[in-house]
């Protein structure tokens, strides 16, 4: 009955362990997931801020555009009556052509008119000489007659001189006026291009008053859109506060269910464990002697190592473990490694093989450093792949659970419990394993242990 009690005892500490295995993953969720969300928390409060500024900034630009659009408004006023003096002008420029074109026939006329004065100065300066030759034939009757004719003759030299002169500047002013005329017309040119772009002005400045209408329409609208997205963002920011304190808040509960189970745990495995110690013979009894089998085979390798110096104290209680650089997950090395993988491993694995319910046998220090595995549990590390690692690569490792460290620090022959292996990533086992303490020159080294499932 004591026996049966034990083992029901063991059955119920092997589902508190696995429960508080359970537990333990969806507590470390829980607190990844908290963790999240205290980032996404901190996204969210960057994100508030920089909301805030779009808030502000959006209703500057409104504002500004508002301005702009008052602005280009008297712009536009300004400038369409700019637009019409340039126009008029212009215009006035374009009308130049035909009052000089008018000139331009004046002095033409003015032109013919010289010209018929010099052709009468030429009659009269013809008269004059014929006058002079009647006056010279008639003697002296008609030496008045000659007198008048000489003048004639000195009148029409002068009014030809004057119409020559006439026609020179008329000449000079009719090449300037054209001078002038072809100036203008190139103006005229530039004047009907000026129209074109006086033209295209006013269609931009009309364009210009419709886009900033249009945007003073959209910035308000942002304006809008950015107030209801600051309400959002604000009520995100307490949801996310709300749900990460009801995150945290089952995160202990989970916490406490699982130490409370790890209690109940502890006081089945002690059940367990008292169950163990007696006489009668359970389905444990025979790991129980598989390990005190290999402990004290194990003991004498070591014993004898040290009685012929093969192995030091030193060297067996070494602590000072050297971390193995790009390991993952960490392995250390110490001064009895070397030892225990030359002259123990071979023993744990044949003791492993003697039964098929045996996962391993190992060592371990009152550290929790396993110097040494079985082979399947030692083989070299996969760089990248820490999963793996964790499994196969125990050796050189530093595991430590409450189970180990109640035997660790226990006092008997051996410790039945119950325990989570951990397989890393939140993944664990959950095994029976016997302890059996390992004592060298009077001190405490630590335990052997024989792990198997039930």
């Amino acid at each position: 009955m004591l026996a049966d009690l034990g083992e029901r005892s063991g059955d119920i500490a092997l589902q508190c362990s696995e429960t508080a295995g359970y537990l333990s993953e969806l507590n470390r969720r829980i607190q990844g997931d908290r963790a999240h969300l205290d980032e996404l928390q901190a996204h969210m409060d960057r994100l508030a801020a920089s909301q805030s500024e779009s808030v502000a900034a959006a209703q500057e630009l409104n504002l500004t555009a508002r301005r702009a659009g008052r602005i280009i408004a008297e712009g536009h006023e300004v400038v369409g009556l700019s637009i019409n003096e340039i126009a008029g002008l212009v215009d006035h420029v374009t009308g130049l052509e035909g009052h000089l074109r008018q000139f331009l026939a004046v002095i033409e006329a003015v032109g013919g008119i010289s010209d018929q004065l010099s052709a009468i100065a030429r009659q009269t300066r013809l008269l004059g000489v014929n006058a002079a030759i009647e006056a010279a034939r008639g003697g002296e009757a008609t030496q008045g007659f000659a007198v008048v004719a000489d003048e004639i003759r000195r009148l029409a030299g002068q009014a030809g001189d004057y119409a020559a002169s006439v026609g020179d500047k008329l000449g000079q002013l009719d090449q300037d006026a054209r001078t002038l005329i072809g100036g203008v017309e190139s103006n005229i040119v530039r004047g009907r291009d000026v129209g074109t772009h006086i033209d295209r002005l006013r269609l931009s400045m009309a364009e210009i008053a419709s886009l900033v209408t249009q945007f003073g329409d959209r910035s308000q609208a942002i304006v809008t859109c950015t107030d209801a997205a600051d309400g959002d963002v604000a009520a995100l920011r307490q949801g996310l506060g709300s749900f990460s304190r009801s995150a945290g808040e089952s995160a202990t509960r989970v916490d406490g269910a699982r130490a409370q189970l790890e209690q109940l745990e502890g006081m089945a495995n002690a059940m367990l464990n008292g169950s163990a110690h007696g006489p009668q013979q359970t389905r444990n009894s025979r790991y129980i002697a598989l390990a005190e089998d290999g402990a004290a085979e194990v003991s004498a390798v070591i014993a004898q190592a040290l009685e012929e110096g093969a192995l030091t104290l030193d060297a067996l209680f070494d602590t000072d473990y050297q971390p193995i650089v790009g390991a993952d997950p960490m392995q250390y090395l110490n001064d009895f490694t070397a030892f225990a993988d030359r002259r123990i491993q071979p023993l744990l694995d044949r003791h492993t093989a003697q039964d098929a319910a045996v996962v391993g046998c190992c060592l371990i220090d009152m550290n929790g450093y396993l110097p040494t595995h079985i082979s399947p549990r030692s083989q070299p590390q996969r760089p990248g792949q820490a999963v793996w690692n964790m499994e196969h690569a125990r050796n050189r490792q530093i595991f430590m659970d409450s189970q180990t460290r109640r035997a660790l620090d226990g006092e008997g022959d051996f410790f039945l419990f119950t325990y989570r292996q951990d397989l890393g990533e939140g993944r664990y086992r959950a095994l029976r394993s016997v302890f059996v303490p390992l004592v060298f020159a009077g001190r405490r080294w630590g335990l052997y242990e024989v792990g198997y499932l039930i």
